[in-house]
C-alpha cells in the first residue's frame, strides 16, 4: 500500500503546484484569477491527498505486499488474492439505480432522483450484506 499511497501524494503535490501556478498566471494575464479551474485544481489536489492518507494509515495495518518489495520477483505476488463474487446482481442494481438518478437529476424531476437514492441505498445494502443473510450465510 505504500506504493499507492507515494502515488496518489504525488498527484496531490502536483495539483497543488498547478493549481498555484494557474491562479498566478490568470490573476496577471486576465483582469483577475479564474477562480473555477483554481477551485478545481485545488479540490483535486485535496481530494488526491485524501486517497493517499486513506492508503497510507492502511499500509501501517496490513502485512507487506510483494509491492512493497524493491527486489520482488512476479511469482512473489502468486496465489490466491481474495474473494470475488461470481453471481451477484447487486452491481447491477446500483448502476442502473444510479443511471435513473442520474437521469431524474438531469431533467429536475427530483422526486425521481430520491426514489432512485433510494433503490441506490438499497442496492449497497443488499450488496454490503449479500453473505449475511440468505443460503449463503456462514
Amino acid at each position: 500500500m505504500k506504493i499507492e499511497a507515494r502515488l496518489f501524494e504525488i498527484i496531490a503535490a502536483f495539483f497543488l503546484i498547478m493549481g498555484v501556478i494557474y491562479t498566478v498566471c490568470t490573476f496577471y494575464y486576465r483582469t483577475g484569477v479564474e477562480w473555477a479551474g483554481a477551485a478545481c485544481l485545488f479540490f483535486s489536489a485535496g481530494l488526491s491527498l485524501i486517497a493517499g492518507t486513506y492508503f497510507r494509515f492502511v499500509a501501517r495495518r496490513v502485512e507487506i505486499r510483494p509491492e512493497d518489495y524493491d527486489d520482488a520477483e512476479i511469482e512473489d505476488g502468486a496465489g490466491e488474492l481474495g474473494f470475488f463474487s461470481p453471481h451477484s446482481y447487486w452491481p447491477i442494481v446500483i448502476a442502473g439505480s444510479a443511471a435513473l438518478f442520474a437521469v431524474g437529476f438531469a431533467t429536475s424531476n427530483f422526486w425521481f432522483a430520491v426514489g432512485a437514492a433510494g433503490f441506490i441505498v438499497a442496492g449497497v445494502c443488499g450488496l454490503v450484506f449479500e453473505y449475511h443473510v440468505g443460503p449463503e450465510k456462514h
